[in-house]
Parts: structure tokens; C-alpha cells; sequence
């Protein structure tokens, strides 16, 4: 048993134990180690400030020797995140790049030299997310476009300069010489050392105001199983989006906490014989990846998930634990009736998502359970799918309504339905009397107009910061409406 988390911080090898070990990643860096360019504002990981690159262990797409690596071919593969809402405790075998070691006072990295020559600094705050997060893109690609930028920089707030100059630092640089992070701080020594403990359990415990705390990381899904039996009570911790959140604004940390990050058992994504397999550890990026070819719609919602800092970090499972209505993912594994695989040490079982939440942040899940796996049928080729989120702007927003379609067509009958509305309710729901309306009903405007109204008749929303429940009963008829318009250009000759 392991009584420390094991870190590399710009380099240099860190054994973190003790109340250290429960502080979240921005406070350890600015409090133990004195790394103040990794600035602390929101919190609650929208503005980007705090954003530091994190390496983990991937598989090596090319040859180990090339990075001096031996045994299995492994490399650490660099994301931004934002500290403010991930843990030390989450962070085994781990290498934090800050701000700090991208370049020094000699020789600046070339993000920051291309941010000072083009003005992309005012007050400066924000500088330091600014250029750890386009670092970030740098690793992931060889030509740095416009788009590319956008999307990568949507994580990151600024409130002086109008972005104009960031984007244009980012013209600058030549993406193909950019220097990898693995030719500043080779991988070989923090694999080989990580390896050496893969199996061992991690536990520590530390005391506040006279309570003492715990939190215990398996080195696998067997061993996760059997804490949480014997602590059912334990808070379930993997990208730590959400719960990271909570004890920043409540300032409160939970008494018991199990870590998932080193269970690999539940990261996996692939498909499988006409399914999207999903590994309830597996993250938002992942998932997008795999989705923008097989579904399309799903990677649609996907992209606008948050930001890729939170997209990195952030979990299926977790947004499915979570059990809010306003869940983005909800509505998509609705309408194609996916199930979840609950797995504790007496067994498994397997529950469908549809009938998994029993009211307002209640479900199915008994003491001792996790959420292992999800399974998703992916849409026919005779299947129509439409997935919607309606919020106050397109990046980093909360939906004020969520909506999925899917109907299978027989020539211009509808043959099959399954709809589902998010934000309208206690729960996401499956609006089962306005899919058995639809089924057996020629797809036109008169019928989704009718079937507008069977729909109101199933949801119960609430008027609240960000909707009306008018406004919410209005656009579940006008998303019906926009689904047939969206079939009829779909099916015009071009």
C-alpha cells in the first residue's frame, strides 16, 4: 500500500502525502511549490486561467526507442486542463507542465514570444491559459489554423485585448517546428518509475477540524469494487468536472473519497458489433474523436460540451451520475435505448438508461454500485437522427432545453419514433405518448404539429434563470417542427 501520489511538476519528481495530497492541483502548484503564473479566478474551470498541460501514459504510435522508452511502447500524451477543479489525489504517475516550464527568462517558448510581439496581453492575467492551452493544440496537430484556434482557445477567457491579437500570435507560428513537450522533458525515467507501482493501491488519510479523511486510489476496478463495498458512503471521483466545483464553492471535501483514475478498466471507447462501447472513464475527447465519423449528431453536442480543457478531463459516467436534467448527453442515449452495465463486488447487472433515474438526482444504483460501462446502438441506415441543445450562447453554456429525435421512415410512414427532452422536467424523459402518436403517420407538417401538442402534455417544466417554461412548452412543439423541416432539405434534390 502506497501512502503518497507521485507527481513530475515542469521536470522535477514530487512524492505528495498528507493534507497536500487532497489540495487541488492549482493550489499545490501556487501553494507548495510557488508556480504563481497558473492564475486562480472562476473556480469552477470557465475562464481557463488556471489551464496547465497534464501528461498521462498512452499507447506509443511509433517506435519506443525513438524516445529512448523501453519495455511497452508507451509515451505521455499532453492535455490542457484547468487545475482549478482537478486534485493531487487524482493525479498519479502524472507530468504537470505549467506556464512556468514551457520556457525561462533566456529563451521563451515560442507561444510566448509570438503573445508579446503581437500584443496578445493587456492586464495579463489570463496570459498564462492563453498560452499553455494553444501550447496544448501545438501538441495535438501540425498546422495551427484559425479554426483550429477558436475551438482550442474556447476554454479561455480574456476581457481586454477582444482576442484579436491571441489569434493573430497564433498565425505566427510555424505549428510543424514547434517544439513537443517529450523534446523538453523526455518520458522514458517517469514511465519506467510509474510502472514499477501500476499495481500497487494508493491510500491516505488526513485530518480537518478533527475529522479525518480519506481517499483511496485502486489500481484496478476489482480492487475500486472492494472499497466502495466496504465504504458505500465513499464519493466516486474521475474527471472530477463537477465535484471539483462543489468543494471549491462549499469549501467542504468529502470524508471518503475513491479515485478511478487508475482503474483502465473503465476508460475504453470502441465499437462493437453495431455499438459504441463507452468505458464510463471515458473522457468527453475521446468519445468526440470516435463520434465525428460514426455519429455525427452526437459529435455535434460533443463539441460544444464545455471546452477541451474540460472535455479532457471530464467523464461519460460522470455526466450520467450527475443525473441532471439539462445532461447533454442524455437525450442522444435515450432515444437509442442504451444501457448501463453496474458492476459491484457481488456481480454485474444491466439497467436501461431510460429506466434508470427515478426522480431528481435519484437512481438506480444501489450501495456498493458504480457505473462500469455504457453500450449505445448506433443509428441504422433507414434511421433518422436529430439531436438538439438550445442555450443562451454556443460555447461554455448550460442548456435552457435539450431535445433527440430518431424515426425510422417506411417510404413516407413513419415506422419507428423514440423521442426525448431534456430541461423540461424533474428528469430527462422519453416522450413515449408522442412517439406512439407518430408511429404509422405520414411524416408532414400537420402531423408534427399535432404531435407538438401530445408532447406539452408529457413535460412539466419550470420557469428559472434560464428559460421560462412557456418559452420551454414553445420549443418543444418548434423542435418537432424543425426536425420534419431539417427530413424535407435532407431529402430535396439538390
Amino acid at each position: 500500500m502506497l501512502d503518497h501520489v507521485l507527481i513530475w511538476v515542469n521536470g522535477r519528481r514530487h512524492e505528495v502525502r498528507g493534507r497536500e495530497a487532497f489540495l487541488s492541483l492549482s493550489d499545490y502548484l501556487r501553494r507548495a511549490l510557488g508556480l504563481v503564473g497558473t492564475k486562480i479566478v472562476c473556480s469552477e474551470g470557465d475562464c481557463g486561467a488556471c489551464s496547465v498541460l497534464v501528461g498521462r501514459a498512452s499507447p506509443c504510435p511509433f517506435p519506443p526507442s525513438e524516445l529512448g522508452v523501453t519495455g511497452e511502447g508507451s509515451r505521455l500524451v499532453y492535455r490542457a486542463v484547468d487545475s482549478c477543479i482537478q486534485f493531487i489525489f487524482q493525479l498519479d504517475g502524472t507530468h504537470i507542465v505549467t506556464v512556468e516550464g514551457l520556457g525561462d527568462e533566456a529563451e521563451l517558448n515560442p507561444v510566448q514570444r509570438a503573445i508579446i510581439d503581437c500584443h496578445g496581453s493587456q492586464c495579463g492575467f489570463c496570459t498564462p491559459g492563453f498560452v499553455v492551452a494553444m501550447t496544448g493544440i501545438l501538441e495535438e496537430c501540425n498546422e495551427l489554423d484559425e479554426a483550429a484556434m477558436r475551438c482550442g482557445l474556447t476554454g479561455n477567457l480574456c476581457r481586454c485585448t477582444g482576442y484579436l491579437p491571441i489569434i493573430e500570435a497564433g498565425r505566427t507560428i510555424d505549428a510543424a517546428r514547434h517544439p513537443r513537450i517529450e523534446s523538453l522533458y523526455p518520458s522514458a525515467q517517469i514511465l519506467s518509475e510509474c510502472a514499477g507501482r501500476r499495481d500497487e493501491p494508493i491510500e491516505i488519510r488526513a485530518k480537518w477540524d478533527d475529522d479525518e479523511h480519506v481517499f483511496m486510489s485502486p489500481p484496478c476496478l476489482e480492487a475500486a469494487l472492494e472499497f466502495l463495498g466496504a465504504h458505500p458512503d465513499a464519493t466516486i471521483v474521475a474527471g472530477a468536472t463537477d465535484i471539483g466545483v462543489r468543494i471549491n464553492k462549499s469549501l467542504t471535501l468529502p470524508r471518503k473519497i475513491l479515485d478511478l483514475n487508475r482503474a483502465s478498466e473503465l476508460e475504453g471507447v470502441a465499437i462493437e458489433d453495431g455499438e459504441l462501447l463507452l468505458g464510463a472513464r471515458a473522457t468527453w475527447a475521446a468519445i468526440e474523436e470516435i463520434c465525428e465519423e460514426v455519429v455525427p449528431e452526437f459529435y455535434k453536442i460533443i463539441s460544444v460540451f464545455g471546452a477541451p480543457q474540460i472535455r479532457h478531463a471530464g467523464t461519460i459516467g460522470g455526466n450520467i451520475a450527475n443525473a441532471s436534467p439539462i445532461a447533454d448527453s442524455l437525450p442522444f442515449l435515450f432515444v437509442m435505448d442504451a444501457t448501463l452495465e453496474l458492476r459491484s463486488r457481488s456481480g454485474a447487472r444491466t439497467v436501461p438508461i431510460t429506466e434508470f433515474y427515478k426522480g431528481y438526482k435519484k437512481f438506480d444504483l444501489r450501495p456498493g454500485e458504480l457505473i462500469a460501462q455504457v453500450r449505445v446502438p448506433l443509428p441504422a441506415e433507414d434511421e433518422r437522427l436529430r439531436l438538439y441543445k438550445i442555450s443562451r450562447r454556443l460555447d461554455l453554456d448550460i442548456a435552457s432545453f435539450t431535445a433527440a429525435i430518431r424515426v425510422r421512415l417506411d417510404g413516407e410512414i413513419i415506422d419507428d419514433a423514440a423521442v426525448a427532452f431534456g430541461a423540461v422536467g424533474p428528469t430527462v424523459i422519453r416522450a413515449r405518448n408522442t412517439e406512439s402518436y407518430l408511429i404509422g403517420r405520414t411524416l408532414d407538417e400537420e402531423t408534427m404539429r399535432a404531435a407538438g401538442d401530445v408532447a406539452v402534455a408529457e413535460i412539466t417544466p419550470i420557469s428559472d434563470v434560464r428559460g421560462a417554461a412557456d418559452y420551454r412548452f414553445q420549443l418543444t412543439r418548434n423542435v418537432l417542427l424543425k426536425f420534419y423541416h431539417e427530413m424535407q432539405a435532407v431529402a430535396a434534390p439538390v
